[in-house]
């Protein structure tokens, strides 16, 4: 009796692993799956990084004014890395634009081995004083404050951090506003209290002030210039100061030894 109830477990008993040979080849086939693509990665990647697909050349398809040969000579040499599967492009991309003067630039490959870089330059508008640092560095036609080396003869623009953009909006309109005089504008400043003054390209400096409701900058400018002439002809000197600071007028200071 005990011998059939020990039969009979045994019976009930659930099936192993070993036991189960359509589950054991379903596994079989999975790590089969596995490891033909494992071995086809290692494959494919020991391939790529062979030199079969060697980088033979880089192409700059862009027109390039500013950034020098020796310079996209350097940061070619720093950042091409690999072949032509394996260079990390997002690098090299980061590396040139890291030059003085690019903007922006942008990286393809094209087969069999080369790489085709697009670089967008900055178009320098003005040279941007950093008054409390003692710097200059440029602004883009854009509005856009960059650091490069120029020698340039540009207009001089100095202001609140973030007013580049501000500052050549306003440039270009001064400048229209005094072209009837025959002059243009060397040099703009806001100051901290955002006051406008302006130079032009023969030393006379004009005091602007705070732009009001009810006497804005440019409305004073235009006064002023419709009565330049005739009020330098009374004062019968050269001015060095104009100040428009007055809602109804302004002050002439003559230049010394005029």
């Amino acid at each position: 009796m005990a011998e059939r109830r020990i039969r009979k477990r045994q019976r009930e008993a659930p099936a192993g692993l070993w036991d189960r040979p359509a589950l054991l080849g379903a596994i079989a086939d999975v790590l089969l799956v596995l490891g033909s693509a494992a071995l086809a990665y290692a494959l494919v990647l020991g391939i790529l990084r062979l030199p079969l697909f060697p980088l033979r050349e880089l192409v700059v398809v862009t027109p390039i004014r500013q950034v020098t040969a020796a310079q996209l000579a350097y940061a070619a040499r720093s950042s091409l890395a690999g072949n032509f599967f394996t260079v990390d492009l997002d690098k090299v991309r980061a590396t040139f634009e890291k030059l003085p003067w690019v903007r922006h630039a942008e990286v393809r490959r094209r087969w069999p081995g080369t790489l085709e870089l697009d670089v967008e330059e900055h178009d320098a508008a003005a040279y941007w004083r950093v008054v409390d640092a003692g710097e200059t560095r440029l602004v883009s036609e854009l509005g856009e404050v960059f650091v490069a080396a120029s020698n340039a003869t540009l207009p001089v623009f100095s202001g609140p951090e973030g007013s580049a953009l501000l500052l050549l909006e306003r440039y270009r309109e001064f400048n229209r506003a005094v072209a009837p005089l025959g002059r243009s504008l060397d040099g703009l400043a806001l100051s901290p209290r955002l006051a406008w003054q302006i130079r032009l390209d023969d030393g006379m400096v004009i005091e602007l002030g705070h732009d009001e409701p009810k006497a804005p900058v440019a409305e004073r400018l235009a006064r002023f210039v419709g009565v330049y002439s005739e009020a330098v002809q009374r004062l019968g000197q050269r001015v060095a100061v104009a100040d428009l600071r007055y809602p109804n007028g302004f002050a002439l200071r003559p230049a010394q030894g005029s």
